[in-house]
Order: structure tokens, then C-alpha cells, then sequence
């Protein structure tokens, strides 16, 4: 399924066939080991495009890893992750498809929620990779949705307290990164310090069951100590250390592989609770960026991409290893509100809108790429991308082909890593979701930002009382739909719909196209 027969196994006499397949598979097999490049993906929570030194000359918290990360690769200035919640946007990056797509493709999970968004059979980007003879682990939070039982074996589907407190935890978990096609899996069905449900899963078991409600008297009281549901927790989930124990776990993945796998490839995706509220940074980190408790949260989730990065160093890993870093949609209201008022940091800067819109704020997302010897450093790009993309981007990485029913949404941006630009842009357009699935969608073609829904898509701003001061005067805020002009009007204030008819029609008819033909990529081969 990788690799199709060379022309030079194609043309040899029949007789010769079954020595020829032997040397090319001992050929294949040896130099697979050697010249697959390694591949560690880091993604954070709500972390804005302002929210990185590189991305923000005015952003008041240093971020020196993630900048240093960006001096030694490629950043991209225009790529959006599929949707503007956590959910969905996950579904896309490992599947290649718009959640939309999919049945409950616009829903955020919590507590014992599920099914999960990606069917039993489907590929995704792990599978892939362990199809094409990789190690695979996830770390961190999953929130895709999983199936958790009840003690008379009946799937439990439901968010809440109530959900969590049916969980018989002798029973395995299905429908979580073991299912697909991940190796290993180490993290928390959901949000890790938000839901209703305060416990580590490993592999598909929680090993330590929640007790107790969670007691919330002992955490920090600021206005970034918010979110904490008063869900189950178990004695050994502290709060304040979550994504410290990922960074151990990522970091004993890593170790382990060099010291008993060292020719074997690997894929580690690293899923950081960093910096989605409540803003719990832990101890070491407390007070030191200057810039509260939500810079210090910003400066944590910094060191720890710095400490993955000198990770691959140590282990010798780092020079066959392409780091990709990304998040999951834009920084989150209360962050915002407070860190302007605060601190006059702007997570989102430059953009209009935060998490749920879609605005460009919304779903404009940093992405860092290294790859030693491959991705020239110190580079910059402005080609349109998605995180669906990175599926597409790997396969043609490792020489996969793809088949017709999987990536439907994913480009492959392998040309633009590699500095091999083209005459026109590898997308020729990108879609997003907001809030609220298939009805809040939005269409970026070249400087054109067509909006399929009246509003943000996402956020009241009418009636939310951290967002009522960001509402913008718009003679047709009721309209059904917008279209900006990101070239001349990058904070998206003036909709020109009624005067750009003509674009208006082409975007509404390649809006319609992609939703009749299941797929905006170009239909492949097999």
C-alpha cells in the first residue's frame, strides 16, 4: 500500500521476479529505517497567533523556544486550524477531513462523550504512519471522543457528572488513540483541567480511578481560575502539574525509543492542556514571565516545547525529526479580555475575533516547521494552510499514497517545506468551521474571507460582558452573510457583499461545490 512497484521490478523477465522482489524488499526495508524521517507534532490549547514572540513584536510574554523554533525552520503567517473549538479541530488534523463532514462533527465533548468523531475503520494520520512500519504515541489530551461503559457493559455517551459517575473502570475504553492507531497513548479523555472527569487514562484503562468531587478550595483564585467544573477526580491528578506529567511521558517515549528502537521511525504527537484556561502554571513557573497568571501559563508550555526540542538532542534524534507546532484555534475569551485590560497583551493581534469566531482571530493559528537539512532556517511563507494539511504533508513525506476515501481536505505543503514554490498556490482555497458545525462555515480563497452565516459564527457580542466593548458598529450586522477583503481590510470590519457581487457568487458557488462533492482536495487515484 506504501510504495508502488519500481519500474525496474516491472521490466524484469517473470522468471527473475521472485529474487528481484526479495532484494527490493530487503532494499526497502533497511533504507525505510535510515531515511524516514521521525515525527514529533506539538499542539496547544487556545493559544493565539499573538500569543508567540515571533508572530507578535508587541506580545508581552517571551517565548524564546517557540521563536527559536521558528529561527531554525519555516514559519507559516497563513494557517488555520479547521475549526475554532477543540473537538473538531482535533478530528481534522488526524483524520485530513472537515469535521463537518461527519456525524456530530461540530460538538465539544465532555466528561464520559463519545462515540468517537473518527469511525472504526478510518484512517487516520497515526495509522498511516504505524501502517508505514512507525512507533506511534499520543500524549495529552485527546478529545475526540471515547466509549466508556457502565458495570452491565452498556456504552455510556454522555457528558456530565451523571456520565462519569455510571464509568466502570475494570472495563477497557474503546474508540480512543489505541483504536486509532496509536501505539501508545498516555492523557485525559477531555479538557484535563476543565471537565467532569479529573483522571489519566493509559492506554485504554484508567488505572486510578476518580474518588472524589473535585475540591477546588486549594487552587488558585485569579481571573484565569476559571472552567473548573466540579467533576471526579483521582488522588493522583493535581492540577497544577498536568502538562508537566505529559512532558515527562513525551520525554520517556522519546528515550525509550532511542535506547531500544533507534532504527525504527516514530511519531509522537504531544497534546498540551497549556494554555487553555483554568491557568494553572505550575510552581517553578508561578510569577516568572511578569505578565500573570496567564503568561506564566504561555512561558510554561514555551519551556516545555524547549524541553522536547533539547530531548531530541540528547536522545540524537533530532536531526531525522520533523517538529511541527501548532494550536487548536484562538485564545480564549476571558484570557483575552484580561490579558488586554491586565497586562495590554493581545492574543489574537492582529486579528479580529477570538475562540468560537470566525473571524480571522478565530482559527489563525501559528505553525512552526524544522526539519535539519530539509526545511531551510530562518524561512517564512504566506501559503494558505490548514492543520488538515499535515496528513497529506506526511504522506507525501514518506512516500504514501493516499487513497480517494481518506484526507478529503488535506494538501500536501510538502513543496512549500522543502522551498519548492510553485506558479500557482497549492490551495486553492481553505475552509473553516466555526461554533456551531456545518451552519457557522467560512471560505479563505487568495485575499477573500467569505463568511456563510450572519455574525462571528461563534460569540454573542452583544450580550457577553467581556465581548460587548469589542463590538464593532456594522450597518448589516444581521446580514446572512459576509465577504472581506483581508488585503485591504485585515481586520475584517467593512463587509463589502453588497458591492462585490461577483466574488460574493464565486465563493457561495465554491462553497456549494465543496459541500455537494464531500471534499475540497482533488480526487486522488485509488
Amino acid at each position: 500500500m506504501m510504495r508502488r512497484p519500481s519500474p525496474l521490478l516491472r521490466s524484469l523477465p517473470l522468471r527473475w521476479a521472485p529474487f528481484a522482489l526479495m532484494l527490493l524488499i530487503g532494499f526497502v526495508g533497511s533504507a525505510a529505517a535510515g531515511e524516514q524521517p521521525n515525527v514529533l507534532l506539538i499542539l496547544a490549547d487556545d493559544l493565539g497567533y499573538g500569543d508567540v514572540g515571533c508572530y507578535n513584536p508587541e506580545s508581552r510574554v517571551a517565548t524564546p523556544n517557540l521563536d527559536r523554533l521558528a529561527s531554525q525552520g519555516m514559519r507559516f503567517t497563513d494557517a488555520h486550524s479547521p475549526c475554532t473549538v477543540c473537538t473538531p479541530t482535533r478530528y481534522g488534523l488526524l483524520t485530513g477531513q472537515m469535521p463537518f463532514r461527519v456525524p456530530n462533527g461540530g460538538r465539544v465533548f465532555s466528561g464520559a462523550g463519545g462515540p468517537s468523531l473518527i469511525a472504526a475503520g478510518e484512517l487516520t494520520l497515526a495509522g498511516m504512519l504505524r501502517e508505514a512500519g512507525y512507533s506511534t504515541a499520543c500524549v495529552g489530551k485527546w478529545h475526540i471522543g471515547l466509549t466508556f461503559y457502565d458495570q452491565e457493559g452498556a456504552p455510556i455517551h454522555k457528558g456530565g457528572l451523571e456520565g462519569v459517575q455510571r464509568i466502570d473502570y475494570s472495563r477497557a475504553i474503546d474508540g480512543g488513540p489505541i483504536d486509532c492507531g496509536f501505539d501508545q497513548f498516555f492523557g485525559t479523555a477531555c479538557c484535563p483541567t476543565t471537565d467532569w472527569l479529573y483522571a489519566y487514562i493509559d492506554g485504554d484503562r484508567i488505572p486510578v480511578p476518580p474518588v472524589a468531587p473535585l475540591d477546588r478550595s486549594g487552587l488558585p483564585k485569579h481571573p484565569y481560575a476559571i472552567d473548573n467544573r466540579r467533576g471526579m477526580t483521582a488522588p493522583d491528578f493535581n492540577m497544577e502539574t498536568v502538562d508537566l506529567k505529559f512532558l515527562e511521558k513525551s520525554q520517556a517515549f522519546l528515550r525509550d525509543h532511542a535506547k531500544n528502537a533507534p532504527d525504527k521511525p516514530f511519531f509522537l504527537f504531544h497534546s498540551a492542556q497549556a494554555v487553555h484556561l483554568p491557568s494553572f502554571p505550575a510552581d517553578q513557573y508561578k510569577g516568572k514571565s511578569g505578565v500573570g497568571p496567564h503568561g506564566d501559563f504561555i512561558l510554561e508550555l514555551d519551556e516545555i516545547v524547549g524541553e522536547l526540542l533539547q530531548t531530541l538532542e540528547e536522545t540524537g534524534l533530532a536531526e531525522n525529526t520533523l517538529v511541527l507546532f501548532s494550536s487548536d484555534n484562538g485564545p480564549e475569551v476571558p484570557t483575552v479580555y484580561h490579558m488586554r485590560h491586565d497586562h495590554d497583551h493581545d492574543g489574537a493581534r492582529p486579528w479580529r475575533g477570538v475562540k468560537r469566531d470566525n473571524w480571522e482571530g478565530g482559527h489563525r493559528v501559528p505553525l512552526l516547521a524544522r526539519w535539519p537539512g530539509r526545511i531551510e532556517p530562518g524561512t517564512t511563507t504566506d501559503e494558505l494552510a490548514s492543520l488538515t494539511d499535515v496528513m497529506a504533508t506526511v504522506a507525501e513525506m514518506i512516500n504514501y499514497d493516499l487513497p480517494n476515501d481518506a484526507a478529503q481536505d488535506s494538501f500536501s505543503l510538502l513543496p512549500t517545506l522543502l522551498s519548492k514554490p510553485s506558479a500557482e498556490p497549492i490551495r486553492p482555497y481553505l475552509l473553516v468551521q466555526g461554533f456551531r458545525g456545518r451552519g457557522s462555515l467560512a471560505l479563505r480563497r487568495g485575499e477573500w474571507s467569505y463568511l456563510d452565516h450572519p455574525g462571528s459564527g461563534g460569540n454573542n457580542y452583544a450580550n457577553h460582558p467581556q465581548l460587548k466593548e469589542y463590538r464593532l458598529p456594522e450597518p448589516a450586522a444581521d446580514a446572512p452573510y459576509s465577504l472581506y477583503n483581508l488585503r485591504t481590510d485585515p481586520g475584517q470590519t467593512d463587509n463589502v457583499a453588497d458591492v462585490e457581487s461577483e466574488v460574493l457568487s464565486k465563493m457561495q458557488a465554491l462553497m456549494k461545490e465543496t459541500l455537494d462533492s464531500g471534499r475540497s482536495a482533488p480526487t486522488r487515484r485509488r
